[in-house]
């Protein structure tokens, strides 16, 4: 195992926009879908996403807000192998505008025509409790 510390962690992961964030269903399931931290990357083991209230994975994180995330970054052009990362985290479902604000990228409109005054816009919060990685021949685990 190889020793590695978040900041570390998070400069490799700096490139790395898109995750897939894992939830339980009611029916104990585990659900996943792609999620974007919209250029938010600034890593120091929580995530943010926006995402519509009336979402299934919303109310699943309400209900139970053990999730998980996992993320994975490109082959470089020096050769290097790529990186995995796997997150064990706890979600939150934040539906402050004063959040909202301090995470928004204008690139969202795509998705939030509104801007931070979107109706039924909700912000997740995906805090790490444990970090797994892989890179090549090298690995590790990160607790926060």
């Amino acid at each position: 195992m190889t020793t590695m510390t978040l900041p570390e962690l998070a400069k490799k992961m700096a490139g790395i926009d898109f995750s897939m964030l894992q939830t339980h269903t009611a029916s104990g399931e585990i659900a996943g879908r792609p999620m974007s931290n919209n250029g938010d990357v600034e890593y120091d083991g929580d995530s943010w996403f926006f995402a519509y209230e009336d979402a299934n994975f919303v109310g699943e994180l309400e209900a139970n807000p053990a999730c998980a995330l996992s993320f994975t970054g490109s082959k470089s052009l020096l050769g290097k192998p790529p990186l995995f990362v796997a997150v064990e985290g706890r979600g939150e479902i934040i539906r402050e505008k004063a959040q909202f604000e301090r995470h928004w990228q204008d690139s969202m409109k795509r998705w939030f025509k509104d801007g931070t005054d979107t109706p039924g816009m909700v912000l997740i919060k995906v805090h790490a409790v444990r970090i797994t990685w892989w890179e090549g021949e090298d690995e590790g685990e990160i607790r926060v």
